[in-house]
């Protein structure tokens, strides 16, 4: 076929909320000159239903009315429906004769997207019949599979791919060459307060640079058991091995849910979610002494927050609090508190962290972006939690920046995000205020297949250096995610065989980076040309915030500011009425990034974006009757 004789339709469950996949291959599509239709919601809801002759009817119309050739279904929960929702798909199509291609029907392809699981179940049921989606695809991998010739993708994707294809082939040499395993630990720290409850972040960091150490690890450590003394136990096992390997710097405790939303309480027949399921001091105590000389750190609780964060600094001498500010509340259903209530708790927990001269994390930004937010609110959002701490008189912000979020953003577009993120908060540096980088891969971002996982994560720690190219030292911190984190827990060898792919590739990459001329992809004039429109936006609506929101930088200024919309989150699940205007936005992924745009699928500027603000602020008075 010629690729206007091709059509592509692209549709989900209604049960999904998320679009911003289905939205970035239709703009790929797009971009190669196909035409593509995205089911709306009436369409996803038929095709959920399409047993019913009703439904099915639905579905077929808008297969034929819109002349589409090939269809990719999303299903991104639970397997086992995903597979029947596919094959009841499968059979509907193929016993149809206006739509199945054996008896000239329309439709001749049909791809599915979903979980890694879900792909298998299909691949183990139809066999290599149908093109499976896992999400580790490239987007010129993605183009492809769906059946586009190389002719026809165009440059700019192309130019865009070889910075990701590069690092890629980077991590595949380093791995095949078993790199990793010639870094070994480091044993020499020797300061006056290493390894005791009077140890410090800072004072770890200035020794590590003394002796060309940075940068330092940190990684999320804890097993999962239903029975909790045995959790425990095994958690202990584990961080003694750690401990002794020398390889891991920092231990962030998997904390259990429970211990975040109860610690102290009677659990009784409350479930686990997963964790480690400390639940006193004495516990806290234990891990705290099974870890040294690894700082130790754990997540706040999602009540009683400063009180928490006071237990996590006297029993485990906290490396640095972690806080969500807008988040791990009701509407992420990760605690009991209000936004409200959890924005004032926070605030305020800032202020006790502030008198104990520790680090404070702000664990926002990637949070916005889980509900569809644009690069815009990712930079904003991280730089008002830093403004906020700085005044309240924090002195060291660690700023972690999750990279791969979502997982389609391509790696130039990484770079750009994260240096503005980083000009953006270190505007805010003086003496008394320090910015410590720390970045890490994405959640969802590494492959089902432990291989090519592995070579992933030797991409993603070359992408993380190339952000400060230029700086010896950058980054300070690496959140180091395991290549395990698709497939399972990671346990101590994986950790520490993570740990050893992460120094491997900081080891060798500048050689490779400077062999491949990868300078002249990561400093060209584009990306510094999209790095200074972002900053601009980021800027305009920074003073925008200044300007018309009473009392920013305080609990009630930040979440007037969400109220307000400011922030999109298009992907809100609960919380949906109280933040109407910030949910009352379309965003998409555009040219790898995610972006805010309008009625007719065009990115918003930053102008329009405030008046629609304002807008929605007038209509909710005058809808009130308070104007």
């Amino acid at each position: 076929m010629k690729a206007y004789q091709v059509r592509y339709g692209l549709v989900k469950s209604a049960l999904d909320a998320h679009t911003l996949g289905l939205s970035s291959v239709s703009h790929l599509l797009e971009e190669c000159g196909f035409e593509v239709f995205t089911a709306d919601a009436t369409i996803s809801d038929a095709l959920d239903k399409i047993s019913n002759i009703h439904f099915f009817e639905i579905l077929k119309k808008w297969i034929i009315s819109n002349k589409i050739t090939h269809i990719g279904f999303s299903y991104r929960l639970d397997p086992k429906q995903a597979l029947e929702s596919f094959s009841r798909l499968i059979y509907k199509i193929e016993n149809d004769e206006l739509l199945s291609f054996k008896k000239n029907g329309c439709v001749s392809k049909i791809y599915f997207a979903g979980l890694p699981e879900s792909c298998k179940l299909i691949e183990k049921e139809f066999g290599r019949k149908f093109e499976t989606f896992k999400g580790d695809e490239s987007p010129v991998e993605t183009l492809q599979k769906l059946g586009v010739s190389d002719a026809l993708i165009p440059k700019s994707i192309r130019e865009k791919s070889i910075y990701d294809e590069l690092r890629l082939t980077f991590g595949n040499k380093l791995i095949n060459e078993e790199k990793q395993f010639h870094i070994y630990p480091f044993k020499q720290y020797n300061y006056e307060n290493y390894g005791t409850s009077k140890d410090h972040l800072i004072e770890r960091l200035s020794y590590a640079r003394k002796l060309n150490q940075l940068p330092l690890t940190r990684v999320h450590v804890g097993p999962y058991l239903k029975d909790r003394e045995k959790a425990l136990a095994l958690f202990s096992e584990w961080l003694k091995k750690l401990s002794k390997s020398h390889f891991l710097d920092i231990v962030s405790v998997g904390s259990s849910q429970l211990s975040q939303s109860k610690f102290g309480e009677d659990w009784g027949d409350f479930l686990n979610g997963g964790g480690v399921p400390f639940n006193n001091e004495f516990e806290l105590k234990a891990i705290h002494e099974d870890a040294s000389p690894m700082l130790v750190r754990a997540y706040s609780g999602t009540k009683k927050v400063a009180y928490i964060a006071s237990i996590l600094e006297k029993n485990i001498n906290q490396a640095w609090h972690a806080l969500s500010l807008w988040w791990f509340n009701q509407i992420d259903g990760r605690g009991p508190l209000s936004v409200q209530q959890s924005l004032s708790e926070h605030v305020e927990t800032l202020k006790y962290i502030a008198k104990t001269g520790k680090p404070y994390e702000p664990n926002i930004a990637h949070h916005f972006a889980f509900r569809g937010s644009d690069d815009v609110t990712y930079v904003v959002s991280a730089y008002l939690a830093a403004k906020t701490a700085k005044l309240i008189g924090i002195e060291y912000l660690v700023l972690q920046n999750m990279l791969n979020t979502p997982k389609s953003t391509w790696g130039v577009k990484d770079l750009v995000k994260s240096r503005v993120l980083l000009r953006l908060i270190k505007t805010l540096e003086d003496r008394n205020f320090r910015v410590i980088y720390q970045p890490r891969a994405g959640l969802d971002f590494f492959s089902p297949d432990l291989d090519k996982a592995k070579m992933q994560l030797a991409a993603v720690t070359a992408l993380m250096t190339d952000v400060e190219p230029e700086r010896n030292n950058s980054p300070e911190i690496i959140h180091v995610v395991s290549y395990s984190e698709a497939l399972f827990l990671a346990n101590p060898d994986v950790i520490n065989e993570s740990i050893q792919i992460t120094k491997a590739a900081l080891k060798y990459y500048p050689e490779f980076r400077k062999k491949n001329s990868i300078y002249d992809i990561i400093q060209n004039k584009e990306i510094v040309a999209i790095s200074n429109e972002l900053w601009k936006e980021a800027n305009i609506l920074i003073k925008d915030m200044e300007k018309n929101v009473k009392n920013l930088y305080t609990s009630e200024g930040l979440y007037d500011v969400f109220k307000k919309g400011y922030f999109p989150v298009p992907y809100l699940w609960e919380g949906r009425e109280e933040f109407s205007n910030a949910v009352n936005w379309t965003t998409t992924i555009m040219s790898g990034g995610v972006c805010v745009v309008d009625d007719k699928g065009k990115k918003m500027n930053i102008h329009d974006r405030l008046e629609k603000i304002k807008n929605l602020s007038v209509n909710k008075l005058v809808g009130s009757g308070n104007l």
